[in-house]
């Protein structure tokens, strides 16, 4: 099965050319950070405007590098939310002309399930069900309970800030560039992650869900602060770093405690984090328990992800009408559950 995936949920215009979910024979992806740097965070209008101008080229080198044309696909798959509305309207309008052109089925994918998928990407053995999957980005921070590809169920999320949320404002507060994720996790590496006890907070006794905005805010008091002042950058980043590990960590223990997976999925754009990547290495060593990481080039929002969902998600089930709207605010149940229904 030959799938042409979309992604245009943020500022990355991304298509990709998958095979039964896993093997990935063209990978394109634009990003827009040039465009964007001198605002200090993605501006929405440029991000449309932007994909406007790059998607028919993306998907046509898509389909050159893969050395097909599009009669030879078997379906086109889009993101049509969460994300901005402005971007994922670009996606969709460009999906729903290619299927009506091409005569071909249209599988609208929620983007927070293409990264759960990406960990299938080129690899020959699937995850095994069911799994944990552990979903950290900038936009979203979700525990996943995946019974099977048509039956998932967030058990456990941010009350707030996103871990990469929490990445970005605070790279933002050491003056570190944008995008500051990737910078603040460079900059950790040479520092001392237990240099200062920034907070790991829990909303409540027991629960799986997550909160960042305190931790974010500690690092500006503290940065604010007459020994903020003299501290040592590196210090701060490693151990606010430190800070949000231990917390995923601690919630990834709760959620085994009670129950027993077959695997833990680490997915997301934080997922290519070296150090939360090192400490997900030391804890399957700790509990012997696979853990699946999609290579890094999958963590960051991808159309190689979507095409492997839509692959994975019942296809013949579940194809979309051409009436499909963009929709920003899509919940991750939504979808979850309206597979569960068609796929009964």
């Amino acid at each position: 099965m030959l799938l042409l995936g979309i992604e245009t949920s943020c500022d990355d215009t991304a298509t990709a050319i998958v095979r039964d979910g896993r093997s990935v024979l063209a990978d394109i992806s634009t990003n827009q950070d040039a465009f964007h740097e001198r605002y200090g965070g993605i501006v929405p209008e440029i991000a449309g405007r932007r994909h406007l101008a790059l998607l028919s080229a993306t998907i046509e080198q898509a389909l050159e590098r893969a050395g097909l044309a599009l009669g030879d696909l078997d379906g086109i798959a889009v993101t049509y939310g969460p994300g901005l509305i402005g971007s994922l309207v670009v996606g969709v309008a460009a999906a729903k002309a290619l299927a009506f052109a091409a005569n071909l089925p249209l599988y609208a994918i929620n983007h927070l399930h293409g990264h759960i998928f990406a960990a299938f990407l080129d690899r020959d053995d699937p995850v095994p069900y069911p799994f944990l999957a552990l979903l950290v980005s900038g936009g979203h921070s979700q525990l996943v309970e995946v019974e099977d590809a048509a039956a998932m169920r967030v058990i456990g999320r941010t009350r707030d800030d996103a871990a990469g949320e929490a990445y970005d404002k605070t790279a933002r507060l050491l003056g570190l560039g944008f995008p500051g994720g990737p910078q603040l996790d460079r900059l950790a590496a040479r520092g001392n992650p237990t240099a200062y006890a920034f907070p790991r907070h829990r909303p409540d006794p027991g629960s799986l869900d997550m909160s960042f905005s305190g931790l974010k805010t500690a690092v500006r008091y503290f940065l604010e602060s007459a020994p903020g002042k003299d501290a040592r950058p590196e210090d701060v980043a490693a151990s606010f770093q430190a800070a949000v590990i231990d917390v995923l960590v601690q919630r990834i223990d709760t959620a085994f405690a009670r129950r027993r997976y077959a695997a833990l999925v680490l997915s997301g754009g934080v997922a290519a984090n070296s150090a939360l990547q090192a400490r997900m290495a030391a804890w399957s060593e700790r509990t012997a328990v696979a853990v699946w990481m999609p290579p890094p080039r999958y963590c960051t929002d991808n159309a190689a992800m979507i095409a492997a969902a839509a692959a994975h998600q019942g296809q013949a089930t579940r194809v979309d009408p051409l009436t499909l709207g963009a929709d920003p605010n899509l919940p991750f149940e939504r979808l979850a559950n309206e597979l569960v229904e068609r796929n009964r």
